[in-house]
């Protein structure tokens, strides 16, 4: 209770403070600081579905989640996490929450017939990234390597055009990261504690911003990089080298779908670290070269497009917003993103840390499920704050963020029993307020 009133008085700071900023002199650059919106009290036809999901989970969800079969666990909370994000979308309506979102001027659909012949456009694709130069990437695009504009525009040849397919698209994939880490954790901490997991990660407050966003889609892939190589690391599959192979593309293609995801390194090391085996390293390695080598093949330099980036992101809102604010404002967004229930399973986790480290270094007794469950949410949590220190991602890291947020969820499996239901819903509330109180753009 202490953690979780700890992070109401952060988001209330940084809401108070931030409104004095902008109201100042506007260089935080976001009309309802600290998140990236603006006041607009709405209702849409997303509301009753929202709010009747909302209610389903925190009656049912602990109950349903613990009875299950396996299987049927894994089905339900991909069904009920696709719910809970689209009609979390469609609170702001069919056009505006959903079909629209992915076509303006800052979005990837903006570019698709400049990728008309690929290869040209990937040798060139530098040469556009920062603002002056001709026909200059939209901000997206621009603050993006080009797998992620890639993605779209393959949905594009295949007859999936437009923003509707392109929504359905990154809502449906991005709800899978949920099997993702409901799997890691089984694998790593034991399917006790990943049936706990399962009703927050479903009810995740992030869904304000994953339906509809790319970012849900990062952290998709990013996610099921760090499942297939829990399953190798674990040997829990039948063809753990095929599994590690295909951890280490989907890593490859994760840092070519966003410069910062290259800090999900810290997640992978935790599941090597805690399975206590480098036995599919090599191989997850080896398939981690495959999108680099490609890219680069084709005339796209990460590095350079990375400085390049870094130039266009000054030029603009980075350049103006005051660091000084977003280093611990970003924070208060993470909260809102990932919920209490995330920030009080955060203390339970850094509680049962140290144990866990002296265990895995040879000491008795052995690491505890809870323990191992606390390193794999702070390798997360670590990730986290390096992007934050960084100054790369100032303001709207309630989405940009997602892929790190995922894995604080399961901390919430640390929690006692006997309130999950209040944890739940102090988890949904404030989510469906922000959604209906905000226009948050996603």
């Amino acid at each position: 209770m202490v953690a979780a009133a700890a992070g109401v008085l952060l988001v209330t700071a940084a809401v108070v403070v931030g409104h004095v900023i902008q109201n100042r002199d506007g260089s935080l650059r976001a009309q309802w600081p600290p998140l990236l919106a603006s006041w607009d009290p709405h209702l849409g036809p997303g509301t009753p579905a929202a709010l009747i999901m909302a209610v389903l989970v925190v009656a049912h969800g602990p109950t349903l989640a613990a009875r299950l079969p396996w299987r049927g666990l894994l089905a339900a909370a991909w069904a009920g996490s696709t719910a809970w994000v689209f009609s979390m979308a469609l609170i702001d309506g069919w056009h505006r929450g959903v079909a629209k979102r992915l076509t303006t001027k800052h979005e990837y659909l903006r570019v698709i017939d400049r990728f008309e012949d690929i290869p040209a456009t990937l040798r060139d694709f530098t040469n556009h990234i920062v603002i002056g130069e001709p026909g200059n990437w939209p901000a997206h695009i621009a603050g993006h390597p080009p797998g992620a504009t890639l993605t779209f525009v393959w949905l594009d040849r295949i007859g999936l055009g437009g923003g509707a397919w392109a929504a359905v698209f990154c809502v449906v994939v991005g709800s899978s990261g949920v099997l993702a880490a409901l799997i890691t954790v089984r694998v790593l901490a034991g399917e006790r504690l990943a049936r706990r997991a399962a009703p927050f990660l479903v009810l995740a407050p992030a869904a304000v911003w994953a339906g509809v966003s790319a970012d849900g889609y990062f952290a998709a892939v990013a996610a099921w990089s760090v499942a297939l190589l829990a399953l190798a690391a674990t040997r829990r599959v039948r063809f753990p080298a095929v599994a590690a192979v295909g951890g280490g593309l989907l890593f490859g293609w994760t840092c070519y779908l966003s410069y910062g995801l290259g800090l999900m390194a810290a997640v992978l090391l935790a599941v090597a670290v805690l399975a206590r085996t480098a036995r599919p390293v090599p191989l997850f390695l080896l398939g981690a070269l495959v999108a680099p080598v490609a890219f680069t093949l084709a005339g796209f330099n990460w590095w350079t497009a990375y400085h390049l980036l870094v130039e266009r992101y000054y030029q603009g809102a980075g350049g103006v917003r005051p660091y000084g604010y977003w280093v611990w404002a970003n924070l208060a967004c993470a909260t809102l993103a990932a919920g209490l229930a995330a920030v009080a399973g955060l203390r339970r986790s850094a509680v049962a840390a140290p144990g866990a480290v002296r265990a895995l270094r040879g000491g008795p007794p052995a690491a505890s499920p809870e323990g191992r469950l606390a390193l794999l949410v702070l390798a997360a949590l670590a990730a986290l704050l390096a992007a934050d220190l960084s100054g790369m991602s100032k303001a709207e890291t309630e989405r940009i963020w997602q892929p790190f947020l995922l894995w604080l969820l399961p901390a919430t499996a640390l929690l006692p029993r006997r309130g999950v239901r209040w944890w739940l819903a102090a988890s949904a509330i404030p989510a469906l307020l922000i959604n209906h109180l905000l226009w948050t753009g996603w």
